[in-house]
């Protein structure tokens, strides 16, 4: 699959929960080409922030040619993107990774923080049964729009809203059973997920968050560690931009 980098122009951009931020870009080239599970470099126009911010792919609209960004300001580059309006353009690469494979088995898809955005498309894309649950700190965000599309479970660290405790207390409270997991997270989330899914004797399809370089696999900058040797490198390591950012759960340790 190609990658393309592109001036997108900003459609348009709102506010959605406290340092979250939901961005329409129109990327024709990138949204033709992108799936579900895989995302995309954003370029800062000051000449100090050298490196691209990789951020997931939330929505997918093929028909108008836009992508759907949702991201968590966190440092210099990924605030001046908050402060784009409509009109505004933004340099981009994409699509980066592997996404999900879809398979036809009862799914289960599991979101940590600001790994819930990209399982909103991968629920959009997906043609078979299936459960989602999200975990939050406390505010919640995009969960209206994940329960117009079936079961959606919350769980919450101070139990405000849902099940208090992690996304594997929201299963369990909830007895939540599957054929597959899909899930995109923090480290330890997914590190109890693929505990979780051997116990259970069932597949673990895990898309890992990591810090980046260069987004295309040349830098080694987001390496982890692998069951099977890297062909690049020759050692049981796996890029997570290039090789990834979706694994299967058994072919890495977390």
């Amino acid at each position: 699959m190609s990658k393309t980098k592109i001036n997108a122009v900003v459609a348009s951009q709102e506010k959605i929960a406290t340092g979250i931020y939901s961005m329409w870009l129109d990327a024709e080239p990138i949204a033709k080409e992108a799936v579900p599970g895989q995302f995309i470099s954003v370029y800062s126009k000051d000449g100090a922030n050298l490196l691209p911010r990789p951020i997931s792919i939330c929505e997918i609209d093929k028909e108008n040619g836009r992508l759907r960004i949702v991201y968590r300001v966190v440092g210099k580059g990924t605030d001046e993107f908050s402060k784009c309006v409509a009109g505004d353009t933004l340099a981009i690469m994409g699509p980066l990774g592997n996404g999900f494979t879809l398979k036809s088995k009862k799914a289960l898809l599991i979101g940590g923080g600001i790994g819930v955005p990209p399982m909103l498309e991968l629920a959009k894309s997906l043609d078979c049964e299936f459960a989602m649950v999200a975990g939050y700190r406390d505010e919640l965000f995009l969960n209206e729009e994940f329960e117009k599309l079936g079961n959606f479970y919350v769980a919450t660290d101070d139990g405000s809203v849902g099940t208090k405790g992690t996304v594997i207390d929201a299963i369990k409270a909830n007895d939540i059973k599957a054929d597959i997991i899909y899930a995109c997270g923090p480290i330890p989330m997914l590190r109890a997920i693929k505990e979780y899914a051997i116990e259970s004797g069932i597949e673990a399809q895990i898309s890992m968050e990591e810090r980046m370089a260069c987004g295309i696999g040349a830098c080694l900058a987001c390496v982890c560690k692998s069951k099977d040797k890297d062909e690049h490198t020759n050692v049981n390591n796996k890029r997570i931009c290039k090789d990834g950012p979706v694994f299967d759960a058994r072919e890495v340790e977390l």
